[in-house]
């Protein structure tokens, strides 16, 4: 994996040159400054919390694996609206995104710039800040309320074998559509994941994007569970991206686990992603990306959505209907379900 350069200021942005730093510093400025100052005072009171730049390392009883190189994690305070969440181990960072609902007059250049080659040269990128605090306190607080209600049952498992689906996968789990009563929020989230995802169409990869899922609304309730690791697409059921939304403020991995960790594809290194409030994951949904989500002990709550590619999923029907052996597809309901056509 390639060596990024990394701020020498604050220490939590990664670049890929020196062009590209150049080009961030008008955003990226303020934040140095008060991520700087922020490691300042928490060296003077000697605190000990762990960078999200590093690979964590969690109390013992939470690690399920050692570090990247056996590299012990950098030790910072933890920032607030910094564009540079991520660990060093695969060379990927994030990129702070504010506006109205999460989109901006920006949101095309963020795909352009960021989204799509960050997508294909390493497969994953995160973005953080992408509904603001109002916005996503919004999608919070329905979240909240499903819960409440009694909305989430256990997730289940395709075709496994002997192990049970809580043995394999600990998480609760409702789906949603963003139209029904109550869900106001979850559908403006959705509907701003989709302009995203249409900015990037034709642009990741060799897909074409036409349609989604419905949104997957997933609740660890902070009992140690997790969900070993496996692959959303292993057998071309036709999705291609994985795009999650994280709800859990003041997320603190040494404490609460719960880390994303993404084994990518013929690296040494795996990525470490935090579940923080108002953060959006992209992978690739293939192979490429086995990841699991290692134990929580704090409740943990994700809304996923899985976007199609109009071939693969054709040809993945097309087995289905005929009954083709060896293959084992996953199907959605048709788009009045759980598929919405762009």
């Amino acid at each position: 994996m390639e060596k990024l350069l990394l701020c020498g200021r604050c220490k939590m942005s990664f670049y890929c040159s020196k062009e590209h730093q150049k080009q961030d510093w008008k955003k990226h400025k303020q934040v140095c400054k008060e991520a700087a100052s922020r490691q300042g005072r928490a060296t003077d009171e000697g605190t000990h919390n762990t960078s999200a730049n590093s690979n964590h390392q969690l109390p013992r009883r939470h690690l399920t694996r050692d570090p990247v190189n056996g590299q012990q994690p950098e030790k910072n305070q933890e920032t607030q609206g910094t564009a540079g969440h991520l660990l060093t181990g695969a060379g990927i960072r994030s990129r702070s995104h504010r506006g109205p609902h999460g989109l901006s007059g920006g949101s095309q250049k963020l795909v352009l710039e960021y989204i799509v080659p960050c997508m294909n040269k390493h497969g994953i990128c995160v973005v953080d800040n992408f509904l603001g605090e109002e916005t996503g306190d919004s999608v919070l607080r329905e979240v909240r309320e499903l819960h409440r209600r009694g909305r989430f049952t256990d997730g289940q498992v395709v075709n496994q074998k002997g192990d049970s689906s809580r043995d394999i996968r600990g998480d609760q789990i409702t789906w949603i559509d963003g139209k029904e009563p109550g869900c106001t929020q979850i559908g403006i989230l959705m509907n701003n994941m989709d302009d995203l995802i249409r900015h990037c169409n034709g642009k990741l990869g060799n897909y074409n994007i036409n349609g989604r899922t419905k949104a997957m609304v997933a609740c660890y309730p902070g009992n140690g569970t997790g969900y070993v690791r496996h692959v959303d697409n292993p057998n071309g059921d036709g999705r291609c991206v994985t795009c999650i939304y994280y709800l859990n403020k003041n997320w603190d991995a040494q404490v609460n686990g719960g880390l994303l960790r993404i084994f990518p594809e013929d690296k040494s290194q795996f990525a470490d992603i935090e579940p923080k409030f108002d953060r959006l994951l992209f992978f690739w949904s293939d192979r490429r990306n086995p990841h699991e989500v290692q134990s929580a002990f704090a409740t943990r709550y994700a809304i996923t959505v899985w976007y199609f590619d109009a071939d693969e999923r054709t040809r993945a029907k097309d087995k289905y209907s005929t009954g083709e052996k060896g293959v084992k597809v996953e199907l959605t309901k048709p788009s009045k379900d759980n598929l919405k056509e762009f």
